[in-house]
């Protein structure tokens, strides 16, 4: 075999160069067949003896060889240390002339070769996105439609090019959504809806390709998969299920494909996706509530899908789910009463309707992606409704969880949400029962260690909540500013040239405000604020120059 081999090459080197059709045949099938008995061997023997070079000239539409030389190449290249060998053969550019090629044999072992050249390699399949395949491989698969090799062929070329962030935007300038979508139609087998399935998720990672799918059908199509699958037990039917519905909650984060799938809240696919949270299937109910929370993007359908009553189906759903629940529907459906609970007409509506309590019910979960939830839902739906912030601010369970999850330093978010919900029961609230609850519980040295935050708003935000204590409850909380070294901290903020001018501001209303106790008053004489004040009287900003002159004034009436 080994010497049939080496007289094979041999023999193709000159039979290459005087182009003799019949017997260049004959070599090829040698090489073919020796391929086929052992590839790694005959690999070697082929990049050893030279023969990869000859093959870029035999590579012409022309040939009736083409498509056997180009199906050695695939051949070849399926082992890894032959793809470079490959490229630097110069192969790659007369294989993508051949995409052009009107024989359907051709195109199918020139797309395997490039394929497989190319398998693995961004910067090669960047090259290929840059020769301008796409294009070139959307078209092929619209005039090939009926041939089943070559269509596979076009689809594991997209699925390997869509990973690349560069191919979006030629994908979007073809029909290709068009061509994917009257693919899909026509397939009934599983593996065959598989394959479109994985070049249809990475293509509607973008938003003009979104609206370009939704625009071409596909979710009709998902909706009939669904249908279709919803009460079958079958792994495949279930795996396709979850695919679908997966893609259809792709689809709708797209702001312009999600609008017109809502068509002002009328929309056959809206009123599909609500009938999912009742059901019994839980990666319908996610879908469903995913669906809901991606709908409920802007104030206009968050207000419409509120007055058309979603809120109940949410709790109901929620409800369903309180003792050993489903962790993800736990947290699609809390997404989606977060987002509902934005518009300000809304709260007022979703608080009346019991959401709070419903919410509440997952204080004790131990997931943090729903205690994140969990506590953003809470905060918007008391921002500006002082009798709710109350509510809430006094109950002790509440506040005492908010306390421990302040101290959570694995979960950056639930800490944080934690720190904003426990100042916004403050501020919103601006009640003393509430303050006292939070200085009970020991809440206090949370909320200073929140106006160091690298946020300016949560700086802001801690620092409002602590003048409202200080001009509340002094008396109360003395004791923990004290310890949680306040005084000191404001110190460093209005000393610190890089704060934003409302945290300087803020600091010196609540210097002004904690004078009023004794050992505080005490703090801020021994630490010399009058310094630090006396330069910011001219601070470029109208608002702190005046508080520094006000401030300046207090310090030195009561020095």
């Amino acid at each position: 075999m080994a010497d049939n081999l080496s007289d094979t090459l041999k023999k193709l080197k000159i039979t290459a160069v005087d182009r003799t059709e019949d017997s260049l045949e004959g070599c090829l099938d040698c090489l073919l067949q020796a391929l086929a008995q052992n590839n790694m061997e005959t690999s070697e023997n082929i990049q050893g003896s030279g023969t990869l070079q000859l093959f870029a000239n035999l590579l012409t539409p022309q040939s009736s060889c083409t498509a056997k030389v180009a199906n050695i190449i695939a051949e070849v290249a399926k082992n890894e240390f032959m793809r470079i060998p490959c490229v630097d053969a110069g192969l790659i550019s007369p294989l993508v002339q051949l995409l052009n090629s009107k024989d359907q044999e051709v195109l199918l072992q020139t797309g395997r070769a490039l394929g497989n050249i190319c398998y693995d390699s961004h910067s090669l399949q960047a090259q290929l996105i840059n020769m301008g395949v796409i294009p070139t491989l959307v078209k092929l698969l619209g005039i090939h439609c009926q041939n089943a090799a070559l269509t596979e062929m076009c689809l594991v070329a997209f699925g390997n090019l869509a990973e690349l962030e560069s191919s979006k935007e030629q994908f979007a300038s073809t029909n290709i959504a068009e061509e994917l979508v009257k693919l899909f139609k026509k397939q009934i087998e599983h593996d065959k809806r598989e394959m479109i399935f994985e070049v249809l998720a990475p293509l509607a990672e973008n938003d003009a390709i979104k609206l370009q799918l939704v625009e071409a059908g596909l979710v009709e199509c998902l909706l009939e998969i669904v249908e279709q699958k919803v009460d079958s037990e079958k792994e495949d039917d279930i795996a396709e299920l979850k695919t679908a519905s997966d893609l259809m909650v792709l689809l709708l984060l797209g702001d312009e494909s999600m609008q017109k799938l809502f068509e002002g809240g009328k929309g056959n696919v809206f009123q599909k996706v609500l009938s999912w949270l009742p059901s019994n299937n839980h990666q319908l109910q996610l879908a469903g509530a995913l669906a809901i929370a991606n709908f409920a993007r802007n104030d206009g359908n968050c207000i419409h899908m509120v007055d058309s009553g979603i809120v109940e189906k949410l709790m109901d759903l929620l409800d369903r789910h309180v003792e050993d629940g489903n962790v993800t529907v736990q947290h699609a459906a809390l997404s989606a009463l977060r987002n509902l609970a934005i518009p300000v007409i809304n709260k007022a509506k979703m608080l009346s309707a019991g959401v709070t309590d419903a919410v509440l019910k997952f204080l004790k979960s131990e997931m943090p992606p729903v205690q994140f939830k969990l506590l953003g839902t809470l905060r918007m739906l008391i921002d500006a409704q002082a009798e709710a912030a109350e509510q809430l601010g006094k109950n002790v369970k509440l506040v005492e969880r908010l306390v421990e999850w302040c101290e959570a330093k694995d979960h950056a978010g639930v800490m944080g949400e934690s720190n904003r919900l426990l100042s916004a029961l403050i501020r919103h609230s601006k009640s003393k029962d509430v303050i006292k609850t939070i200085v009970q519980s020991g809440g206090i040295k949370h909320l200073v260690t929140m106006a160091t935050s690298e946020h300016v708003i949560m700086q802001n935000e801690a620092l409002v909540a602590l003048a409202l204590i200080a001009a509340l409850e002094l008396g109360t909380a003395e004791k923990d500013l004290e310890s949680a070294k306040l005084v000191q901290i404001l110190h460093r903020l209005l000393a610190d040239e890089r704060s934003a001018p409302e945290i300087k501001y803020n600091s010196m209303v609540l210097i002004c405000a904690v004078m009023g106790s004794e050992s505080l008053h005490k703090e801020v004489q021994d630490l010399a604020f009058l310094d630090v004040i006396s330069k910011l009287r001219s601070h470029e900003n109208k608002s702190v120059a005046q508080q520094a002159s006000l401030t300046e004034q207090r310090l030195t009436v009561e020095s």
